[in-house]
């Protein structure tokens, strides 16, 4: 299924070096099976799965990586760097140097997505959708008080995908919402019944991937037009998959997959076929990959 030494990607990843070959093309959250749950370290690798560098070095709790809209960032969130025990965002140079806290709320911060003008980021505080200035300042509120909002993935024109629980029939499932950066035009993707997540928006903003039970017992990556219509199932695996993330031209998708008996980073063309696994780790559990823009 892919032409790669294995073993030798293997040693890299275990290796978590400081260093690595060329310029990174994924950031991914990691762990080792072996450890405490949650317990996630930000890492990056090339575009064909080697050089697995950590960047976060176990310090603390961090998740839900993504690149600034030049790709010269990567945004995160981390808990366990203070003593307040709350979620926070952090930004990092690609290698990890000059860390810096973004949030300094009473609230926990997480699931950042910088805007494609590199002006904005939206986030998750409390459950709640917020958008703030790239620099941390102006945070505000677009959608509070109405169920669990999570993942939020930006339009090229400046809207916000994100998934809600807002009309679903439980506080754990839910489906997809868009609405302007302002707060204004808040429109419905789906319906109580569909159980859709971690939308990504493609960079030409004429389709948007998501995870999805809609035919299926486990999560199976989908693609529809913005305005919901025309739905396509992508993967069809029997353990389930689901976190795509589209590459910079728009050509193919990067997702996470168990069908291999491990969760590992796969990715397809943007109509689903040559699906290829690019991470071998037996011990690790890697997930949320996001292409570098």
């Amino acid at each position: 299924m892919i032409k790669r030494l294995g073993p030798l990607l293997i040693l890299l990843a275990c290796g978590e070096g400081t260093g690595h070959g060329g310029s990174p093309t994924f950031v991914f959250m990691s762990k080792s099976s072996d450890t405490v749950p949650n317990e996630f370290d930000v890492y990056v690798m090339n575009s064909d799965g080697t050089h697995v560098v950590n960047l976060t070095q176990h310090v603390a709790i961090n998740h839900e990586p993504a690149w600034s809209s030049d790709g010269s960032k990567i945004i995160f969130s981390s808990a366990g760097r203070d003593t307040t025990g709350r979620w926070h965002l952090y930004v990092m140079n690609v290698d990890g140097s000059q860390l810096s806290r973004l949030t300094f709320t009473s609230r926990s911060e997480m699931q950042p997505a910088w805007s494609p003008d590199g002006g904005k980021i939206a986030l998750i505080s409390n459950n709640d959708l917020y958008v703030m200035n790239a620099d941390g300042s102006a945070i505000t509120p677009l959608v509070a008080g109405s169920g669990i909002e999570a993942d939020p993935s930006w339009s090229p024109d400046g809207r916000i995908v994100f998934f809600s629980t807002r009309a679903a029939s439980s506080r754990i499932s839910g489906h997809l919402f868009v609405i302007s950066a302002d707060g204004t035009g808040l429109t419905s993707l789906g319906d109580s019944t569909t159980e859709d997540g971690s939308p990504a928006w493609s960079p030409d903003g004429t389709k948007i991937a998501f995870s999805s039970r809609r035919e299926t017992t486990h999560s199976q990556v989908w693609i529809m037009n913005p305005d919901g219509s025309a739905p396509l199932r992508l993967t069809n695996d029997s353990t389930g998959a689901g976190g795509p993330s589209w590459s910079h031209d728009g050509t193919k998708i990067v997702f996470t997959s168990n069908r291999d008996g491990n969760v590992e980073i796969y990715e397809m063309n943007a109509d689903g076929s040559n699906q290829t696994r690019l991470t071998y780790r037996p011990t690790w559990i890697d997930i949320r990959p996001r292409w570098r823009p």
